[in-house]
């Protein structure tokens, strides 16, 4: 049962989708297990560069069925727009497949988030308006709207009036917004079951059984470590589990499935949105690291704060998500500098601190303590064994190893697809 989670080691945007496309060629299935558009993913192939905001990342990879799978959250006109976007371009997208047990985000789902982000102001925590948390909440609630109810326009009637009972009443009096027909929700989603149709299927069924007949299944998350929801730098989170576990949930496969789970690491640190973030820089190098690394978040359009690479929180993703293998991106984006600082723990209220606080005040109140490591100038691009690498360059690489509690199997040297160095195989 050779089943992989391959997932975001730090605030997401570490490089997911280029790690799931090198896996692609290998796997039988690909699987997105939480999250929704908030979360993209670039992926280059050859000369062609692919922003996936919904799609798994194996829709680029021939031999391989893409999953959405019940943890995700769907907006099917971003979904529909995404297929048709592909298909223009060459790319078969027939073999997808759509857990009818996955959340649809709803009109009245969007509205919400975009109209709390405003009324919390200075307090907001920087979602991307995409209607991902009140649709999370909604499926907590009990009131959200499935994949499988487009199919049954009673029951999604039922469920829209149920959702708008509540909702119309905070928008009319608390926000001072029109309230939202039920029928206009209703007609709007209908729209969208016969174009989504050829994709529902019963997707646990389905993985579980490719698992029982020893195919390869790559679950993806969205993402990072620290943006889940349970373990991550709460309030400034999403609304789901990008962690290994969450890999189990919102699949519908068993923990003792699970092989390997494989920690991408970007060779810097970077975050979109508000929240605390130790390493974070407001000078030159911090912009340079946005400019070289082209650090514009795929969905957003947002600049993505930047800054240097931090061992701790990537042992606390080692220990969260049982990690066994890091996939470290974007190495070449160090290139050219003298010294590359690295911080190996905080100091908080005059203490060293060498593992995450579990306290938020604390967190926010960390500073880095940085190790200082020699850089390098040797271009990087063309390497293709990890001898390759200037000598400070495989340095650097074995540092981060030893300080983040994982093998490094693998290495980034550039955006494409080719441009990889793999150590050791994960699979």
């Amino acid at each position: 049962m050779p089943a992989l989670v391959l997932l975001g080691a730090q605030w997401g945007d570490e490089g997911k989708g280029k790690a799931t496309d090198l896996l692609g060629g290998s796997v039988d299935y690909v699987v997105r297990y939480q999250g929704g558009n908030n979360a993209g993913h670039t992926v280059v192939v050859g000369d062609q560069k692919y922003a996936l905001h919904l799609l798994p990342s194996g829709i680029l990879s021939p031999g391989c069925t893409p999953v959405i799978g019940n943890g995700v959250v769907v907006d099917p006109s971003v979904l529909l727009s995404e297929l048709s976007g592909l298909n223009e371009r060459g790319v078969d997208t027939s073999k997808l497949l759509l857990s009818g047990n996955a959340h649809i985000i709803t009109p009245y789902n969007v509205t919400v988030d975009k109209v709390t982000e405003r009324f919390l102001g200075k307090r907001k925590i920087g979602t991307t308006g995409r209607g991902i948390g009140p649709t999370y909440a909604d499926k907590i609630n009990r009131v959200g709207i499935r994949v499988q109810d487009l199919y049954d326009e009673s029951i999604l009637t039922q469920k829209v009036e149920a959702a708008l009972d509540v909702k119309n009443q905070v928008l009319t009096k608390l926000y001072n917004r029109r309230a939202i027909a039920v029928e206009q929700v209703v007609e709007e989603l209908l729209g969208y079951a016969d174009k989504l149709a050829p994709y529902v299927s019963d997707t646990v069924l389905v993985l579980n059984q490719a698992l029982e007949e020893d195919k390869v299944v790559l679950f993806e998350g969205g993402q990072g470590t620290l943006l889940d929801i349970d373990h991550g730098t709460y309030p400034f989170v999403t609304s789901s589990n990008p962690t290994a576990g969450g890999a189990c949930t919102g699949a519908g496969v068993g923990p003792t499935k699970i092989s390997r789970v494989i920690g991408i690491l970007k060779a810097y640190t970077t975050r979109v949105g508000a929240g605390p973030f130790p390493t974070e820089l407001f000078d030159e190098d911090g912009e340079a690291l946005r400019r070289i690394g082209g650090e514009r978040g795929v969905t957003t359009g947002r600049d993505r704060r930047c800054g240097w690479f931090d061992a701790v929180i990537a042992r606390y993703a080692t220990r969260v998500n049982g990690l066994t293998d890091f996939f470290l991106t974007k190495l070449d984006v160090l290139t050219g500098w003298e010294q590359i600082p690295v911080c190996v723990a905080y100091e908080i209220d005059g203490k060293r601190v060498e593992e995450l606080p579990y306290s938020q005040t604390d967190f926010h109140h960390a500073k880095p303590v940085y190790e200082m490591l020699p850089g390098w100038n040797e271009d990087i691009s063309k390497a293709k064994t990890f001898g390759d690498l200037p000598k400070n360059a495989q340095a650097y690489v074995k540092a981060l190893e030893e300080m983040s509690g994982a093998p490094i199997s693998a290495i980034g040297v550039g955006p494409g697809r080719d441009e990889t160095i793999e150590i050791n195989s994960f699979l």
